[in-house]
């Protein structure tokens, strides 16, 4: 818990996380949100990418099988895949969210095997389906995925629902809750504040 808050805390501190209690932001999909975030800013904080990548490889220590390869979801989860397989000494391949238009109109670029073990690295997990999507596309290759990781989730139910359905396992570094928390621990929001963004989060997780 105190390295998922010091992550928490290191993306609020860079505005890769950024809150409005007063629902201001406003998503593609235009929905009104408190939170807007931005996981790509941390490319442009290598003590920060640092401690991702560690946190990455410590949630891989505990897995009981070991991956063959990391593969990034394009576009964001790729830098933190090739930080992660270099860390690891590990061999890398990214996901495309479609195939290539021309050439051998690839969706998996790098070299993946049959019967590899293979974990996908995303930065931020809504509804899970585009990193779903990518661990999918490594299955049908013939990959076995171990697990899905990202940096951060909403934490929505829908997205428990889908990974369970696809019988897919998922894991963040840090995640909404955390992040509620450790902005009242330091005066950012009130507990009020807090129950608020709790109160969107569900509501939107049961939508």
């Amino acid at each position: 818990m105190l390295k998922s808050k010091e992550i928490a805390n290191a993306l609020y501190k860079i505005n890769a996380i950024q809150i409005k209690p007063d629902r201001s932001f406003v998503w593609t999909s235009g929905i009104h949100s408190p939170i807007y975030c931005d996981n790509r800013l941390t490319m442009s904080y290598p003590e920060i990418r640092k401690k991702i990548v560690i946190e990455f490889a410590n949630i891989i220590e505990q897995l009981p099988e070991k991956p063959d390869v990391i593969a990034g979801c394009a576009t964001a989860g790729i830098p933190h895949a090739a930080w992660l397989a270099e860390h690891l000494g590990l061999p890398m391949v990214y996901v495309r969210s479609k195939p290539k238009g021309h050439g051998k109109q690839n969706q998996i670029e790098g070299k993946i095997e049959k019967g590899e073990k293979v974990i996908v690295i995303e930065d931020l997990i809504s509804t899970g389906g585009s990193s779903i999507e990518s661990a999918l596309v490594l299955q049908e290759a013939g990959a076995k995925v171990l697990s899905v990781l990202a940096i951060f989730s909403y934490g929505l139910k829908k997205a428990d629902q889908q990974f369970t359905s696809e019988k897919i396992a998922y894991a963040t570094i840090t995640n909404f809750d955390v992040l509620a928390e450790a902005l009242v621990e330091n005066n950012e929001i009130t507990v009020e504040e807090k129950n608020s963004l709790l109160e969107w989060r569900d509501e939107l997780g049961n939508s």
